[in-house]
């Protein structure tokens, strides 16, 4: 197993990265809020997780390893496969993930694409018992000086190297990220912070859309 990769990115995308390690590039699959946190040229580590298929290698990479830990976890139950259990960090952080399974917020997990009332309901059922309790949502070291990927940066700068690192101008990502605005300042209100990952689908969706 991949348990992790440490190296410079070369290349960042709208679903994933390639991240240089030892002369070799590795297409790693990250959620929105991963990408964020990504400059292409700079060292970055990710915790990685790599799924095995008859017909395919697929690395995901996370911003550590409790994310990767919930996302193995999360895959135990029936019906849960890598990309589903990708969509569900991708919507939520790992403590919101395990205080909506805990405490039975179907609401909470049907916010994910793909996750109806009964997926919401069975998630519960299975993994109640199993994801443990909320930790604090602390980072990992990275190793040889090689910093952690964490969001160090106000909700729009994030934003705007993300969108600027996908082949956006600084002026589109500003327009976009000035739609966003007033949606960002509710969360920020409701749950104490942007919500990355889902500030940045919209922001692609806006663009694309231009």
């Amino acid at each position: 197993m991949i348990a992790s990769v440490n190296g410079r990115v070369a290349a960042v995308g709208p679903d994933g990265a390639v991240v240089e390690v030892g002369g070799v590039g590795l297409a790693v699959q990250c959620t929105p809020g991963t990408i964020a946190r990504l400059q292409v040229g700079e060292p970055a580590r990710l915790a990685t997780s790599l799924v095995v298929r008859e017909d395919s290698l697929t690395l995901y990479g996370f911003a550590d390893d409790d994310e990767r830990q919930l996302f193995e976890l999360l895959q135990t139950a029936n019906g849960v496969g890598p990309r589903l259990a990708q969509a569900v960090l991708a919507i939520h952080p790992p403590r919101e993930i395990r205080r909506a399974v805990t405490m039975g917020d179907l609401k909470a997990l049907m916010q994910v694409p793909g996750i109806g009332k009964k997926g919401a309901e069975r998630l519960v059922l299975e993994l109640r018992d199993r994801l443990g309790s909320t930790t604090t949502d602390t980072q990992l070291d990275a190793p040889s000086g090689l910093p952690a990927v964490t969001p160090v940066a106000p909700w729009r700068d994030q934003l705007t190297a993300a969108l600027v690192s996908l082949g956006w101008s600084a002026k589109e990502a500003d327009g976009a990220l000035g739609q966003l605005e007033p949606v960002a300042e509710e969360q920020i209100a409701a749950t104490g912070s942007a919500q990355i990952a889902v500030l940045l689908r919209q922001a692609l969706q806006l663009l694309g859309r231009a």
